[in-house]
């Protein structure tokens, strides 16, 4: 049986995805939830406390992949293709993140400390660090050609991320809005992306 706090996060989460922060109402996460609002103040007495909860929640399963990918052993190439898979397999189960992000970013900016406290981990496991001494291995081999940390990761994560950002868009002009026709798309992203990106560094 679902408690009740887990109840109020699933029921806040869908609120807030559907209406973000300014336009969602306790009162309506407490009719979702099917508790009193009394019950929701008890757990959380405001929304801006809750919707720290579940923003930070959106973001939890997305850097323990990262620091996964680039603390185990492999060549910079096969760590590569292995958060490109994880990465766009991560918002294939959580496909409103990109957009619920996007969402708050634009227009509660003050939030943005939040998201630097979900991704503390990673900052402080120094996984850029890691992954410039992976490219300059590649790089002192001669296999790859000088490029840094920080446009490499952003490279990967934009074209990952840009398919559901977008899915509207191109749902409606390349599948002719056939929802399997873009899940395939999807799926021949986790091979497609990490082939540009690697050919793109490659000498």
């Amino acid at each position: 049986m679902i408690d009740n706090e887990q109840k109020i996060l699933e029921a806040a989460r869908k609120v807030f995805i559907q209406k973000g922060f300014d336009g969602a109402r306790m009162q309506e996460i407490a009719d979702e939830a099917g508790i009193n609002k009394s019950l929701l103040h008890y757990y959380y007495r405001s929304k801006d406390k809750l919707f720290e909860v579940v923003f930070i929640d959106a973001f939890k399963g997305l850097f323990p992949i990262i620091e996964k990918v680039f603390t185990k052993e492999g060549t910079l190439f096969e760590r590569i293709e292995q958060f490109v898979k994880a990465y766009i397999s991560i918002i294939q189960n959580n496909p409103y993140i990109p957009m619920f992000v996007l969402h708050e970013l634009n227009k509660n900016a003050d939030k943005l400390p939040l998201l630097f406290n979900a991704i503390t981990k990673a900052k402080e496991n120094n996984l850029l660090g890691k992954l410039s001494m992976l490219i300059e291995i590649e790089v002192q081999k001669g296999t790859i050609r000088p490029i840094k940390a920080e446009q490499l990761f952003a490279n990967i994560v934009s074209l990952s991320i840009f398919p559901f950002v977008s899915k509207p868009i191109l749902k409606g002009i390349l599948f002719d809005n056939n929802e399997d026709t873009y899940n395939q798309f999807i799926e021949n992203r986790k091979t497609e992306v990490a082939e540009f990106i690697i050919n793109s560094i490659k000498k």
